[in-house]
């Protein structure tokens, strides 16, 4: 009888010492992780990598040749899907949060907690199957149009304006040019920033900075940095998040909430492409692609003057325009699927299954939270269920939420204005029994809650 190897394709521990490759194994493989490549040559990890398909790598942050961070660096350069652990006898803080925001999936220190090693290799196993299903998927939707798919792996659409913007995004993300990326709150305006840095092939990380809030002289040490003794209490130098994201994206986010002074900060990088670091008399040259999103309109605040014109109209030399998801309602029974997957992993349950009504409910709800909204309802339906069919009471209770929330929707009589003969009860009445059991999909039980009547009163107007 032939023993399972778990997981499919197996884990690479690269490590020095042969003694720490041993531990690792026996820890794993006690687990039930025993698909295991234990690499002592840290020189042979580029080599294995491009012949082996590996579900995740652990790596030895102190080796004699390579540098584990410099194998992390190849290793998300080159196979960026694949989860990277980094290993070290050193408990350096800086050092793991270094990693991590080089793309380490995540980090430990020797001597190894067998617990913890067992649950970070599996969390990464997981992580690299959700990413490969979602690959997998892009891959059927998107190969006939885009050189690289896989950069947009983390959208999950269908949609063909979803596919237009990814065209426009992959078209224009080798540019320097800045990049203004606007939608709703929860549409994944993050996503596309990541994804165009992902498309433009640059080296540099990708930065994130939260703009909303942030003071003129916190928003110039933030992205300058400053000299020792700039003012007080600066007693060591700073590098500023321009300087990190060199070679790579500076993406600004809520940028419709950046204060009128650190407005004139930012277009003058946009201009000169230099900056001053607090303190400095000398210049920096500006080496990032600068990304800007926001859930405001930007023309309308340019207008009214919260916004430079000057500033607005460098910042959308690009404008990447993302939908809400009422407008892709079709992306909902991808979207959940995915979500519950995710769920179900992450709560470690076995995958629920919801009944057909569900996409139904779903596809008539208006989400004014958009995406970031489906995923919240679907984790906490998930984290609720324990057995059989997945109720969609959770749903429901949120939707319900949401509309009380947001109050009886308000019917402008301005909306005849224009209409020179008004219609009649019967005529209104009828066409909006049409536009709910549109809505609906037909189903008569949802459209009567739309309408706020019950379903034998709609039956009776549907026969008539």
């Amino acid at each position: 009888m032939s023993i399972q190897t778990f997981p499919d394709h197996p884990i690479l521990l690269v490590d020095d010492e042969a003694q720490a490759l041993e531990s690792f194994s026996i820890i794993l493989d006690f687990n039930g992780v025993n698909n295991l490549l234990p690499c002592q040559d840290e020189s042979m990890v580029m080599d294995i990598l491009e012949k082996n398909d590996v579900e995740a790598v652990l790596l030895d942050m102190i080796m004699p040749t390579v540098s584990g961070e410099s194998l992390l660096d190849e290793i998300t350069l080159k196979y960026p899907d694949i989860p990277v652990i980094m290993i070290t006898a050193v408990n350096d803080v800086q050092t793991a949060f270094r990693c991590m925001r080089k793309g380490a999936f995540d980090y430990l220190t020797k001597p190894a907690d067998a617990d913890q090693l067992a649950s970070t290799v599996k969390r990464a196993i997981d992580h690299h199957s959700v990413k490969r299903q979602k690959n997998l998927l892009v891959h059927h939707i998107l190969t006939d149009s885009l050189e690289r798919p896989e950069v947009f792996s983390e959208i999950v659409t269908k949609d063909r304006k979803m596919m237009s913007l990814f065209m426009y995004c992959e078209a224009i993300a080798r540019g320097n040019e800045p990049v203004l990326i606007t939608g709703e709150t929860g549409v994944g305006k993050g996503l596309f920033a990541r994804a165009i840095h992902l498309a433009s092939g640059r080296r540099g990380e990708f930065v994130v900075v939260n703009v909303a809030g942030v003071d003129d002289h916190a928003f110039s040490d933030t992205l300058f940095g400053h000299r020792k003794g700039a003012f007080t209490g600066a007693t060591e130098v700073r590098k500023g998040l321009i300087e990190t994201a060199a070679g790579g994206t500076l993406f600004l986010d809520e940028i419709g909430d950046l204060s009128g002074g650190s407005q004139v900060k930012l277009l003058r990088v946009l201009q000169d492409r230099e900056y001053f670091p607090l303190g400095s008399d000398k210049p920096r040259a500006v080496e990032a692609r600068i990304v800007v999103a926001t859930n405001r309109e930007l023309d309308q605040l340019a207008t009214d003057g919260s916004m430079r014109q000057d500033l607005y109209y460098r910042l959308r030399t690009h404008h990447v325009h993302v939908p809400p998801l009422r407008e892709r309602i079709n992306d909902v029974p991808l979207l959940l699927d995915c979500y519950i997957e995710e769920a179900a992993q992450e709560f470690g349950k076995p995958r629920p299954h919801y009944p057909p009504e569900l996409i139904q409910h779903l596809m008539a709800y208006n989400f004014p939270g958009n995406i970031r909204e489906l995923r919240a309802m679907v984790y906490d339906a998930v984290g609720k269920h324990s057995f059989g069919v997945m109720s969609i009471g959770c749903f429901r209770e949120h939707m319900d939420q949401g509309h009380s929330e947001r109050g009886e929707p308000v019917v402008d009589a301005g909306i005849f204005q224009n209409v020179e003969k008004l219609p009649t009860i019967k005529e209104v009445c009828k066409a909006l029994v049409a536009e709910a059991m549109s809505r609906a999909r037909n189903n008569q039980r949802l459209a009567a809650a739309m309408l706020g009547i019950t379903p034998s009163a709609l039956n009776k107007r549907l026969n008539q």
